[in-house]
């Protein structure tokens, strides 16, 4: 008897752990593949889809005729899917993960650019890498801000409700002044105030953490909501026309092919945004703040015992994170637009999503934004060029590649064990 249930454990473990989280995706992978190949290759034309590399139709461009691309990156992305059913997902699951993504994407894309109006069967990649960028940048800053909180024990779901306080400040007092500078200081400090809101009630008074984050969200609406009533709609050139910031073009450098145009023709938000995620990575990985800070985040009680001011830094982490969301809120009407009600739209919480998809770290975080704003991004191209997608199902793009992300690709991550766990000196 002994030996049969000896037997049993040792089998079980194989038989229930043969569905792991590679060949779910793997099996995901292959059928996207299957169904890009067999609906949208028939569906493209045999005109060529163009992705130039400029930002006109013109110029070089890599083409290739819509059916035979839709089906041969169908196949690919299925190849992908099956390569990663036979190793188990147990080696080259990114790469893999990676290559089925793309691969399902430029089906897609096959499809639709050359099944677009003569003249707009083109996609111009300078302009969707400028795009991706632009729309990823409060979300790279609401992100970071999840990264500082998160990391030292404190779930910061109010990331919402600072980049919108950011984005009412800054265009509230850059208007009065007429002053950019003045702007940036006012948004980064509105997003703090409501940040410490969150420090204060969740470590002073213990109150949890999800649900004051939420309540803070509501608040920033409600507050910018009236605000802007009482006094941006009343007068809005005194109150709601702040001046933007300028493009930086860095010489050399945006004149590389592609990349240059995206990268360094940018305005200091996206150039502020980059260095941040560096800087950020460099300091948890490589200074005492950021050990202290990865120990508060993992276990408090032991950095306790060693000298390490527990309740301090989850403080101060918590002030620095609404600094850089007001920053990104900052991004829309010191860049971009005019204040509007509830301009953020949901941003706020694609970023805590990129901040788990990230697995809490900036550099993850980074990529993860960058996804998600290629998705925005693609939604406004296809709206460009006559879609037969109906414009609101474009609209749900980053909404649902969101979901798609968390639920299906991130796959089990552990954030901080002391994440969302008040600490009470013992």
């Amino acid at each position: 008897m002994s030996t049969m249930a000896v037997e049993d454990v040792a089998v079980a473990p194989v038989a229930q752990g043969f569905w792991t989280r590679g060949r779910k995706v793997g099996t995901g992978l292959v059928v996207a593949g299957a169904v890009a190949a067999a609906v949208f290759g028939p569906l493209a034309t045999t005109e060529r889809a163009r992705f130039t590399l400029s930002e006109s139709a013109g110029g070089a461009a890599l083409s290739i005729p819509g059916t035979t691309g839709a089906i041969l990156f169908g196949v690919l992305a299925a190849l992908a899917g099956a390569a990663m059913l036979a190793t188990g997902g147990r080696r080259w699951f990114t790469t893999l993960l990676g290559v089925g993504i793309v691969g399902f994407v430029l089906s897609f894309l096959c499809w639709q650019v050359s099944d677009a109006p003569a003249g707009q069967n083109f996609m111009p990649l300078v302009n969707i890498l400028r795009g991706t960028f632009l729309l990823a940048l409060p979300l790279i800053f609401g992100a970071l801000a999840g990264v500082l909180c998160e990391r030292s024990g404190v779930v910061n779901v109010g990331i919402e409700g600072q980049l919108l306080m950011g984005a009412f400040s800054g265009a509230l007092f850059g208007s009065i002044t007429q002053s950019v500078w003045i702007g940036l200081v006012a948004a980064a400090i509105g997003g703090a105030l409501i940040s410490l809101l969150l420090a204060w009630l969740a470590i002073r008074y213990l109150v949890d953490q999800v649900v004051i984050g939420i309540v803070i969200n509501l608040l920033a609406v409600g507050l910018t909501g009236f605000l802007y009533e009482r006094l941006m709609q009343t007068d809005a050139k005194r109150y709601n026309s702040a001046p933007h910031f300028p493009d930086w073009p860095i010489p050399l450098l945006k004149d590389i092919p592609v990349i240059g145009p995206a990268l360094f023709r940018g305005n200091i938000f996206l150039y502020l945004g980059l260095v941040l995620v560096l800087v950020i990575h460099l300091a948890l990985t490589r200074t005492r703040w950021g050990l202290r800070t990865r120990a508060v985040g993992e276990h408090p009680t032991a950095a306790d015992t060693l000298g390490v001011r527990v309740l301090r830094l989850r403080y101060r982490n918590v002030f620095l994170a609404g600094l850089v969301a007001g920053v990104g809120g900052a991004s829309y009407t010191l860049a971009l637009y005019s204040f509007s009600k509830n301009m953020v739209g949901g941003k706020g919480f694609i970023a805590l999503a990129a901040m788990i998809f990230g697995r809490w770290t900036p550099t993850g975080a980074l990529l993860a934004a960058l996804f998600f704003g290629f998705a925005d991004q693609l939604g406004t191209y296809l709206s460009a060029i006559n879609s037969i997608i109906p414009s609101e199902f474009l609209a749900m793009l980053p909404y649902l590649a969101t979901i798609l992300a968390v639920a299906g690709l991130v796959g089990r991550v552990r954030a901080p064990a002391a994440d969302g766990k008040p600490y009470v000196k013992g």
